[in-house]
């Protein structure tokens, strides 16, 4: 597992641990893996989920420093969503 995918579990967990996070979500970030996130928090998987995210890793690590807004990300293409799209808007104000 990379460090990437390993410092974002531990960032996630933190975040949902405050959050009303209902439904499941996966970030597929490139080349280094995925993120699985549902009420009980987040994991290192790739299992089927509500909606998917792709990113590359600045992407992905600009969303989850707070530098990149998730919204502004998926709007310039940079950020690739895939499923429910409103439970990727629960999840941008969860990653907010």
């Amino acid at each position: 597992m990379s460090d990437i995918v390993n410092q974002a579990v531990t960032v996630l967990n933190k975040k949902l641990s405050t959050a009303n996070f209902d439904g499941t979500a996966k970030f597929d970030i490139e080349g280094e893996g995925c993120v699985m996130m549902n009420s009980d928090g987040a994991h290192a998987g790739d299992e089927p989920a509500d909606v998917t995210m792709s990113a590359d890793e600045e992407t992905f690590r600009g969303i989850l420093e707070g530098d990149t807004n998730p919204t502004a990300a998926f709007m310039s293409g940079k950020l690739k969503i895939d499923g429910d799209m409103g439970m990727a808007m629960k999840l941008a104000a969860v990653l907010a």
